[in-house]
């Protein structure tokens, strides 16, 4: 008897507290609840969730919000491209603006043969740590090669090829992570108004001699291809391409003639007039670099 009555107490008691967290759920449940917009929960359904923060956001809930306010544009997210560009600004009612996309490019050209007084570094293998310490590479604005870019990147877009950073652009989506990582900020975003464009593949800044010194490749400053394309102008030792009037490669061929040094490449994807040219021969995925920044910033030690 006195079982019965303790396993019907038990029951009773599991019954009120089942009856009592029910309805404390319940209250919660109305008492914390947050509204979603639909039509932030209809933009985050339109992007891929890629949350690389190369719209400038910290992720993709972030930029949907965002852009449900209207203090975002809809063509924001790289990974998405022009489809997702599309799909957003269905959503909000408006026209998508045309923009161009922008592509990640190294501006260091210079794989391990062609680099001079390289110092043996037994350190962390890491461009970050390798970048706090004196005389790893007698160029310090190159490519340190570790691939703090390479684990950086989602899309499977950019590795290490003999000591260089090197873009595949058939899968580089332009998220930037690989720029934010580089402690050299030698990988800068470049907008591709056609599928290869011309890049300066240096970012040294030093005197001629002195970059001879460390580089088989490095532009030298002579302002050669400034004086001969109108489109170039010299930044302290290194030209500069000014991209919002890029035209075509036709506009830079006298500077490329002029060029001493491999400081004038195209990167991107092989053009079918490329590729009929070396139909018989094995084409190099060779990727080289561009311009704008350099180590001004790097606090060295060692």
């Amino acid at each position: 008897m006195l079982t019965t009555v303790t396993m019907i107490t038990a029951a009773v008691v599991l019954a009120l507290l089942a009856v009592a967290t029910g309805y404390v759920l319940g209250w919660a449940n109305r008492a914390f609840r947050v509204d979603v917009d639909p039509q932030v929960e209809a933009i985050l359904d339109a992007l891929p969730s890629a949350n690389c923060g190369g719209c400038g956001f910290t992720g993709c809930s972030d930029y949907a919000e965002a852009v449900a306010r209207g203090e975002a544009g809809v063509g924001l997210c790289a990974p998405g491209g022009a489809g997702c560009a599309k799909r957003l600004a269905e959503i909000m009612g408006v026209e998508v603006t045309e923009r161009l996309p922008y592509r990640a490019v190294v501006h260091c050209a210079a794989h391990y043969p062609q680099r001079l007084q390289r110092t043996p570094y037994e350190g962390e293998p890491t461009c970050a740590a390798a970048n706090l310490v004196a005389g790893v590479q007698g160029c310090t604005y190159g490519c340190l090669g570790f691939g703090d870019c390479v684990r950086a990147c989602n899309y499977d877009a950019i590795g290490v090829v003999d000591g260089l950073a090197t873009v595949d652009y058939r899968s580089c989506v332009g998220c930037k992570a690989c720029a934010r990582v580089c402690p050299r900020n030698i990988i800068t975003m470049v907008p591709f108004k056609a599928e290869r464009m011309l890049v300066v593949a240096c970012s040294n800044q030093d005197m001629g001699p002195d970059v001879k010194a460390v580089c088989e490749l490095g532009c030298i400053g002579c302002k050669g291809c400034s004086r001969r394309a109108d489109r170039m102008e010299m930044d302290g030792n290194l030209p500069v391409i000014d991209y919002d009037r890029y035209g075509s490669a036709g506009d830079f061929q006298v500077a490329l003639e002029k060029c001493p040094r491999a400081s004038l490449v195209f990167v991107g994807k092989p053009s079918q007039e490329d590729l009929a040219a070396v139909a018989d021969e094995h084409l190099p995925d060779e990727i080289r670099a561009d311009f704008k920044t350099t180590v001004d910033d790097t606090e060295w030690r060692g």
